[in-house]
């Protein structure tokens, strides 16, 4: 099957964003898709803002999205636009990254109007970084992942729509390059 490199934009340990992610690895590992993931924030604060892209840590996650296929990419909304720590990594990567790869846009954020930031702040990155295909994007309402002993859960409704949407793209992934 296919390589999914998954990017983790969120600056906090643990997050509601760092939860749906590894949810969606799940189900994608489960369709039997080889996942690797990228928390950004565990990356070398340092060689990350200085753009040391020789250093180990550092070229690792690099060479974790340029061997994959496709790409989910996960943040939260802060101020209107994604973490900017996440477009602190995608400044790394090379201007065609994401040549003939498709992409998962994920969000996790407080309203449903947090899509429009994704669509319009984190699209145009992504599409300059060169990706054949983004799929819609989607934000997860706070009130969709909850806080419970484990750290969060999903609702019952928010893991209904989040693995359709990961079904969705696991097919579309699974029929191969799109470029």
């Amino acid at each position: 099957m296919s390589k999914i490199a998954i990017l983790v934009g969120s600056p906090s340990s643990p997050s509601r964003t760092a939860y749906v992610a590894a949810h969606v690895g799940e189900q994608l590992a489960r369709a039997g898709h080889e996942v690797a993931r990228v928390d950004v924030r565990d990356l070398p604060a340092e060689d990350l803002l200085r753009a040391h892209t020789s250093a180990p840590e550092i070229a690792r996650a690099v060479a974790a999205v340029e061997a994959a296929d496709a790409v989910v990419v996960a943040t939260p909304v802060y101020k209107a636009s994604f973490a900017g720590l996440l477009k602190v990594f995608l400044d790394l990567l090379p201007q065609s990254a994401f040549a003939g790869k498709s992409v998962l846009m994920l969000a996790t954020g407080g309203a449903s109007a947090h899509v429009l930031a994704i669509d319009y702040a984190l699209r145009p990155v992504l599409m300059a970084l060169g990706a054949t295909h983004v799929a819609p994007a989607w934000v997860i309402l706070e009130q969709g992942v909850v806080k419970s002993d484990a750290g969060y859960e999903l609702t019952a409704d928010a893991a209904s729509k989040l693995d359709e949407m990961t079904s969705r793209f696991a097919r579309v992934v699974s029929l191969g390059p799109l470029g």
